[in-house]
């Protein structure tokens, strides 16, 4: 029977890691629907070979560094077939470390939708080795782990740890966070302002595809949410409706605010479920469905705000859209998760914000360093002359449509 447990927790938490793990061609496929067709390849290329350095820096450094446990050592250890194994049978502990690694390499996915069209290639690997390495894992390790005392702390402070479930805060608000530092150090587009400082918009190449991307991170997300519970006994359906009532109120207030935007209803549904993530397993469904649709509507205003009024060319909107609506989603758990509002309880107001800001200046303050000593060692963005031919000749030698750029049919 602990054998048949176990074995089954390794095929929940596996197909958890596969269905996040698919949500990064949703990302893949939002950003080549945003960009220009210049920039399409960039952007596949970019999310899959991020995700390959990702793999790699968390599988030596960075889950280390966040839960302390290696796997350098001998297969029949790690998979738990060894006697007196300090790992769980069935290699439980290795497909918990690939779940989790869908979730950290999430982190440069997010940040590359709000660099697109502008940023060099390697450099951009660069800051996903040491994000995902370094980083990343030092505040998962802090909410996740047991890294340097935080949630005692925060217990002994406001009677309740930090709450964040899924990652709101660990995972979106650290990505959206990281993202403004390298958006704003990079600057704009060419040719997205005029002289005068006057917005000029740059359309999206493709709606299907952007909206095949939306769909893809949605269905993935379910598995992100309702697998967070990592065991088949902790699972439970409420994170499944949650998950789905925060989705479809960013849809129905991103559709009126953004008044029926294809890309603003698409990203809304998105919105949502940044923001249900921290206290999905929580809540009531009417209080997700609330906490959905402020992160729409809040999504759409500050995006507009971005790109019209602060100068602040995010191209996906990936600070709105992880930074501020997993910010919200990290103070919503306090709120909507209390008993007085039909929640679970066991959660703090205070001990939300006060971790919730914590993830935020960690990722801020991180993200402006990083980015600043990219820029000033070995650059971080193209050349004038690069950016105008696209980041798909300039970097990869070919177009997403090479025959009709040949003339071939």
């Amino acid at each position: 029977m602990e054998t048949l447990e176990t074995g089954t927790d390794v095929f929940f938490i596996l197909i958890g890691a596969i269905l996040v793990f698919a949500m990064h061609a949703g990302f893949a496929f939002l950003e080549v629907g945003s960009v220009r067709k210049k920039n399409q390849v960039n952007a596949l290329v970019k999310i899959i070979s991020d995700f390959a350095v990702s793999t790699i820096v968390y599988f030596f450094i960075g889950y280390y560094i966040a839960y302390g446990i290696s796997f350098l050592g001998s297969a029949s250890l790690i998979s738990g077939m060894s006697e007196g194994s300090p790992f769980a049978k069935n290699g439980y502990d290795l497909v918990k470390f690939f779940f989790l690694m869908t979730f950290a390499a999430a982190i440069p996915a997010i940040i590359s939708g709000g660099i697109a069209e502008r940023s060099r290639f390697k450099p951009q690997l660069l800051a996903t080795a040491v994000i995902v390495g370094l980083i990343y894992p030092v505040y998962e390790g802090m909410v996740w782990g047991d890294l340097f005392n935080f949630q005692a702390m925060i217990t002994d402070l406001f009677g309740y740890p930090f709450h964040d479930f899924a990652g709101s805060i660990v995972v979106h608000a650290m990505g959206g966070w990281l993202a403004l530092g390298a958006v704003v150090i990079l600057g704009a587009r060419m040719g997205r302002y005029r002289k005068d400082g006057t917005p000029l918009g740059i359309p999206p190449s493709n709606i299907p595809f952007l909206a095949l991307g939306s769909w893809i991170l949605c269905i993935g997300w379910f598995g992100f949410n309702v697998m967070s519970a990592q065991t088949v006994s902790g699972a439970s359906g409420l994170v499944a409706v949650n998950s789905l009532m925060a989705m479809v109120g960013g849809i129905l207030s991103a559709l009126v605010v953004g008044k029926k935007d294809p890309g603003f209803v698409h990203n809304g549904a998105l919105a949502g479920l940044v923001a249900v993530c921290a206290g999905s397993d929580i809540m009531h469904p009417l209080g997700a469905l609330f906490v959905g649709v402020v992160a729409g509507a809040v999504f759409v205003k500050i995006f507009s705000l971005c790109g019209n009024k602060w100068k602040i060319d995010d191209v996906l909107g990936v600070w709105p859209l992880h930074g501020i609506c997993g910010l919200w989603g990290g103070i919503a758990a306090g709120i909507f998760g209390q008993e007085a509002l039909w929640g679970l309880g066991g959660v703090s107001l205070l001990a939300q914000i006060f971790g919730s800001l914590c993830g935020v200046v960690i990722a801020a303050a991180c993200g402006f360093i990083l980015f600043s000593l990219i820029k000033k060692t070995v650059g971080f963005r193209l050349s004038q002359e690069d950016e105008y031919l696209g980041a798909d000749l300039a970097i990869h030698k070919i177009s997403a449509t090479p025959e009709e750029d040949f003339g071939l049919r």
